[in-house]
């Protein structure tokens, strides 16, 4: 039996046309991943530069992947720039990344020169 051709397809469902349970006609396509091909971290609108586990990750700022694939930073700690900071006590990144604290105060509670 030769093709269907796209108009002779019919859509079931449970509910009715379009409904729950709904079946569509879909062409296999295969996944390209980073593993396969860096290129597709490269390309516009990915989340990142660098493939980590089939995914693309930005190194500096993924909290999973903290400066290399695999390194998970802990639960009060955020990635900024590769490195694990926490960001409630570290003056460089008091609240956030490359929030730094003037000189002469601290960092307390994510703010600086609280006191």
């Amino acid at each position: 039996m030769a093709h269907a051709a796209k108009e002779d397809l019919k859509v079931t469902s449970v509910w009715g046309r379009g409904g729950f349970f709904s079946y569509r006609y879909r062409p296999y396509q295969a996944a390209v991943t980073c593993d396969r091909s860096i290129k597709v971290c490269r390309a516009k609108g990915s989340r990142g530069r660098n493939c980590c586990k089939k995914r693309c990750v930005d190194l500096k700022t993924d909290r999973y992947n903290c400066g290399k694939c695999g390194k998970k930073c802990k639960y009060s700690e955020i990635c900024c720039k590769g490195k694990c900071v926490n960001p409630m006590f570290n003056r460089n990144n008091c609240g956030g990344c490359n929030n730094k604290c003037s000189r002469g105060s601290s960092c307390v509670y994510g703010m600086c020169g609280y006191a």
